[in-house]
């Protein structure tokens, strides 16, 4: 009990959450393309699968609010941080195309349902004016996480020689253990509002909608294909893929509370829209790229550029009744993973017949989306969603 009164900060679990679910979560995505190839005989058909499978808890999302009328959102966090690790866990006990298939929806269950709770949890617990700020936060110590986890992989494959299934069962482990330290040592924390326990959507956040979409459209496109090219046409090995999501996670762990700060100071428009032309730019550079630096540098741009996705959130956190943020925290995570069901297998076909149209489809997604970001107010709350006039006026909030 003692313990538990010293550790009474929302934001340090938080940030404990996000960490174990990231360790799990980074050795299982680093592992996945080399493991997939080489021990289950993927091609892009079969990893397309996979990857379509793995967003279908995703697309279920929106269910997470009839689980919140028998759980706690705290304590239903804690489960699915536990559910992530034992999917991970047991990953590398079953190497066969099935296998994958049951040990990633079992890690994505949990992946998911996180993830939606998270993103309510914050918006209850942190006030508008800090939130980017701590999103910011989040994202960097999920990136600290991240740079151990990558760094274990790349020195236990590079170095020790170890299987890919004590990789796998020691992050899930651990995300299991901290699952379970987070329980021990945090309180239920209070609601400010409480919240509504059934699903709704509303027309005025319509935009919010759209962006979220959107997103969960593009995001396929790298999460799925951009890591595949490198392991596929510029033969990256597991080492090389670790070194890569290392750096990655270093760059991002040191501008996402700048990114943060700078959603506070010049508003999510302008965020958004940096974010959606850098895009624009890098998928279409995908498409035609030959060398493998170049490649891996892409690969680096576009991870960093994940970060200015805070801004929808802050987006919503400004315009939202405070008591419908459980709601449509599920609602929005269903509506990213509409088009995310669809992509990876769709587009793995594409994939077989002409990479670079896979690249080019997602560099016309951005442009969808920075026209929709131009819609975003200035000065976003309740009665000012979207704004009317000047798509493509830039103004500073400062």
């Amino acid at each position: 009990m003692e313990i538990r009164r010293k550790i009474d900060k929302p934001e340090y679990f938080l940030i404990l959450v996000a960490v174990a679910a990231s360790l799990a979560f980074s050795v299982w995505q680093v592992l996945l393309n080399n493991f997939a190839i080489e021990q289950a005989a993927f091609t892009g058909r079969e990893i397309g699968i996979l990857q379509s499978l793995r967003e279908v808890p995703g697309f279920l999302a929106f269910m997470v609010i009839f689980v919140l009328l028998v759980l706690r959102e705290q304590t239903f966090a804690l489960f699915s941080v536990a559910l992530l690790g034992a999917g991970v866990a047991i990953t590398g006990f079953l190497p066969s195309e099935y296998g994958l298939y049951f040990t990633t929806m079992l890690m994505s269950i949990g992946f998911h349902y996180l993830y939606t709770v998270q993103q309510s949890l914050t918006l209850q617990w942190i006030d508008t004016m800090h939130a980017p700020l701590v999103m910011g936060r989040l994202s960097a110590a999920s990136s600290l996480a991240a740079i151990v986890a990558f760094g274990c992989v790349w020195l236990g494959m590079e170095y020790l020689d170890f299987e890919y299934r004590w990789l796998y069962l020691g992050a899930g482990g651990l995300a299991v253990i901290l699952a379970l330290a987070a329980w021990w040592v945090f309180p239920n924390f209070a609601h400010k509002v409480p919240q509504r326990k059934h699903l709704l959507m509303r027309k005025r956040y319509w935009l919010f909608y759209a962006l979220t979409f959107m997103s969960g459209a593009r995001r396929q496109i790298f999460v799925v294909f951009a890591g595949f090219l490198m392991v596929e046409k510029f033969g990256f090995s597991v080492a090389n893929i670790a070194l890569l999501f290392l750096v990655n996670h270093v760059i991002n762990a040191a501008f996402a509370p700048r990114i943060g700060r700078l959603i506070m100071r010049y508003g999510e428009r302008l965020a958004l829209s940096l974010e959606y032309v850098g895009l624009i730019i890098i998928f279409t550079a995908y498409a035609f790229v030959e060398v493998a630096w170049v490649a891996a540098l892409l690969y680096i741009f576009d991870h960093l550029l994940f970060a200015m996705a805070i801004a929808i959130k802050t987006y919503f956190q400004k315009i939202a009744d405070p008591a419908d943020i459980a709601s449509t925290a599920g609602v929005s995570f269903t509506i990213n993973h509409i088009a995310a069901v669809v992509i990876p297998v769709t587009f793995g076909i594409i994939w077989l017949y002409s990479p670079p149209i896979v690249f080019l489809a997602g560099a016309g997604m951005a442009v969808v989306s920075l026209l929709l970001a131009r819609l975003v107010p200035n000065n976003p709350k309740e009665g000012n969603e979207v704004k009317q006039h000047g798509l493509f006026t830039l103004r500073s909030r400062a």
